[in-house]
């Protein structure tokens, strides 16, 4: 529990230092105004994608690439899609996202609380209902369980995995230098958006070496709903044993307010007004979205991506959709 304690701590510190967990910053980004979160996003996935690459060829991590997430109803990736575009529209309604819901509440952001409490409440819900609701209708499906070798984009195009990583590392490149080139970002944490992202890949470094795992927090909703399911049973047998996201996000809330008090972080102007029934019905969809698509942006977005997990490049694609679609329509 340490170990992930502390590698929460790190992955809280380098969000915060990295100013794109403001609402200001997500929302601007969903309006196409500024690029500070996409660039820092795009950096962190291509150096984690480098160095999972590298922890999984020298030994120190085995992990295997992210499944598909199947509901059952048009295909084997309904789910990474449909809880996909649940995510990103809750990003852009809350101005948050699963992993930077807690950087906000560390860092002292208002907006933050509500848009955590939402996330408990869509936590709630899943393991109350809606999860083993969904299991029963996949089950009568009777849909085929993919191939295995189609879960990285390596498998799935027929190429090598040095291939694939070269492409993905290219692209993400190219993209960050575009960025840079047409001045699209606007905003800045204590660092830029580039050192940010190879903060947020050191901290993935760190809990690949110190807990063989990788980065990952919207499994701590589904972690608390269990608990709060168990207690309203009652208590007694069947106790929840998985706490370990929980003791990651409690870090990255300790790292995020650890690193306010040593440095105080930079606010960002205009900041937005978001109203508390519009932050609480966005962290619900965060939370929802996350378990119905298996992962979120921490889990598909650095850490799939990372495994050139089929499944991560999917959801990723449909966070975005999500939260553009909404973000035209507000």
């Amino acid at each position: 529990m340490l170990e992930s304690l502390i590698s929460g701590a790190a992955f809280g510190a380098a969000l915060a230092a990295t100013g794109m967990y403001q609402p200001t910053v997500i929302i601007s980004q969903m309006r196409l105004d500024n690029w500070h979160m996409v660039q820092t996003f795009l950096t962190g996935s291509a150096a984690s994608t480098l160095v999972v690459t590298l922890c999984q060829k020298l030994g120190y991590l085995h992990a295997n690439p992210r499944g598909y997430s199947s509901l059952g109803l048009f295909g084997p990736l309904d789910g990474n899609i449909i809880g996909g575009c649940l995510l990103g529209i809750g990003m852009t309604l809350a101005g948050s996202c699963p992993g930077t819901v807690f950087v906000q509440v560390g860092a002292g952001v208002h907006s933050g609380v509500y848009t955590l409490g939402g996330s408990i409440l869509g936590g709630i819900i899943w393991s109350g209902f809606l999860r083993s609701a969904l299991a029963s209708f996949k089950s009568k499906s009777r849909q085929a369980p993919p191939n295995p070798e189609d879960l990285t984009i390596h498998g799935a195009l027929g190429t090598s995995q040095t291939v694939a990583f070269i492409g993905v590392e290219v692209m993400f490149a190219g993209a960050v230098a575009t960025i840079s080139t047409l001045r699209l970002v606007k905003t800045q944490g204590l660092i830029g958006p580039v050192l940010g992202g190879f903060l947020v890949a050191g901290a993935q470094l760190f809990s690949a070496l110190i807990r063989k795992t990788l980065l990952g927090t919207s499994a701590s909703f589904e972690e608390f709903g269990d608990y709060v399911s168990w207690l309203l049973r009652g208590g007694g047998d069947g106790k929840p044993r998985s706490y370990n996201s929980i003791a990651v996000v409690t870090g990255m809330m300790l790292g995020a307010l650890g690193l306010s008090l040593v440095s105080p972080l930079p606010q960002i102007f205009p900041s937005v007004d978001i109203g508390t029934i519009r932050l609480v019905l966005g962290g619900v969809l965060l939370a929802l979205g996350s378990r119905i698509g298996g992962g979120c942006t921490s889990g598909h977005g650095i850490t799939g991506i990372s495994l050139l997990s089929v499944s991560s490049f999917v959801s990723v694609a449909a966070m975005f959709a999500g939260a553009l679609g909404t973000a035209t329509l507000i």
